[in-house]
């Protein structure tokens, strides 16, 4: 009786402060099974640690990788989902910066503000609460928050947005105004954010540049709305989908190009499209061979490509090296460069109108439908689908 009064159902949040909480979440009990939605029970958050009512999740391209969990670490059971927002249902032991009520959106890398990565202005990782698709509970933590019955079931990218419920670290959360709607600024918790830091944090695009985008999903279509609004003279989209053309120039393409509609390497069609080749290229996919192609299709002495693709598998990138003497130069992202705590400025860009999100959602689903939503996604028929959670 006295371990019964300690479960709470979902909903009633200021009797659960401390207690276990039952709630539905969608588990992935193998690789790249249909998710179950069970009855599951999530713990209180541990020090420095926040329980989250999650109120809207989307879906990305990075959760079907691991659900499908192609020569990977196997942790199942497993909550997916890592895009999303939702409310603060309590806070642990030394979580001075956020408290019951406040709208957040958990961000799946880390700030802890003291390691050395934090403290410096290099970069937007941290040595302490860093990205770790292998990781099976809360970063910074110790073990799972999430169970059934006796059993144990892994968290993902310390998120785990596929429940009603979530606990996630104090650092992987983000302060959002309560003006703004959850089920649109989840997608800043990483697809969106993902394109435009690619461009505006990592590439530093100035007026005039030329683009080439190799994949025009979510990162692909934020990456060219935000050259646009840098100033890019062409904005060259690459994708497969002949569909992503006319999609495109919402977001700011200028030109598309299908690999299938040529006989030549895409690289060697750029480079003649642009005399020499564009100075910044973005790769969007994860596919090393597209890698090679954006590389190969920058201009000699300057041109700049950018990683924002989460590869499926272990892969090998092979070009040729001298390009790199010859100053191509390659460098990747993570979450566009934005630190958790950088967050709200993407929020007030949004809010102010000067950055599209809404356009985004192709979309929505109640929770019992989310196996509908990674078909939608995995058979490119949409570019974001938020899923409502209660």
């Amino acid at each position: 009786m006295v371990f019964l009064n300690r479960i709470v159902r979902a909903g009633i949040s200021s009797s659960s402060r401390n207690k276990i909480i039952k709630c539905r979440a969608a588990v992935a009990w193998e690789p790249g099974a249909p998710l179950q939605i069970e009855d599951i029970e999530v713990s209180p958050p541990q020090s420095n640690e926040v329980r989250i009512k999650i109120t809207h999740t989307s879906l990305c391209q990075t959760d079907i990788t691991f659900w499908q969990n192609k020569g990977m670490k196997h942790l199942f059971p497993r909550i997916f989902g890592h895009e999303a927002a939702g409310i603060v249902e309590s806070v642990g032991e030394g979580v001075s910066n956020l408290c019951e009520g406040d709208h957040v959106i958990p961000i799946f890398t880390g700030e802890c503000s003291d390691c050395k990565y934090c403290k410096s202005q290099k970069t937007n990782l941290c040595g302490s609460l860093r990205v770790n698709p292998e990781y099976a509970g809360v970063y910074g933590g110790d073990g799972t928050r999430f169970k059934q019955g006796s059993v144990e079931i892994s968290h993902f990218m310390g998120t785990s947005t596929f429940s009603q419920y979530t606990v996630v670290n104090k650092g992987c959360l983000a302060k959002v105004p309560k003006r703004a709607p959850l089920d649109k600024v989840c997608l800043l918790s990483c697809g969106i954010t993902t394109g435009v830091g690619a461009v505006w944090n990592v590439a530093k695009l100035q007026k005039d540049d030329t683009v080439a985008i190799f994949g025009l999903g979510t990162v692909g279509l934020a990456i060219a709305q935000a050259a646009k609004l840098s100033g890019a003279s062409r904005i060259i989209g690459v994708d497969i989908n002949s569909e992503k053309h006319e999609l495109g120039k919402q977001f700011g393409i200028t030109d598309f190009l299908n690999p299938l509609d040529h006989d030549r390497p895409i690289q060697e069609v750029i480079m003649e499209l642009c005399q020499g080749g564009v100075d910044y290229s973005f790769e969007c996919i994860g596919s090393a061979a597209l890698m090679q192609a954006a590389f190969e299709s920058t201009h000699n002495a300057w041109g700049v490509t950018i990683v924002a693709g989460v590869p499926s598998g272990p892969a090998t990138l092979s070009t040729d090296p001298v390009k790199l003497l010859f100053g191509h130069s390659l460098k990747g992202t993570i979450f566009g460069g934005y630190k958790p705590s950088q967050i709200h400025e993407l929020v007030e860009k949004y809010m102010r109108k000067e950055i599209m999100v809404d356009e985004f959602v192709t979309h929505t689903l109640p929770f019992e439908k989310i196996n509908d939503a990674i078909q939608l996604l995995m058979q490119s028929q949409c570019l974001r689908c938020v899923v409502s959670m209660h």
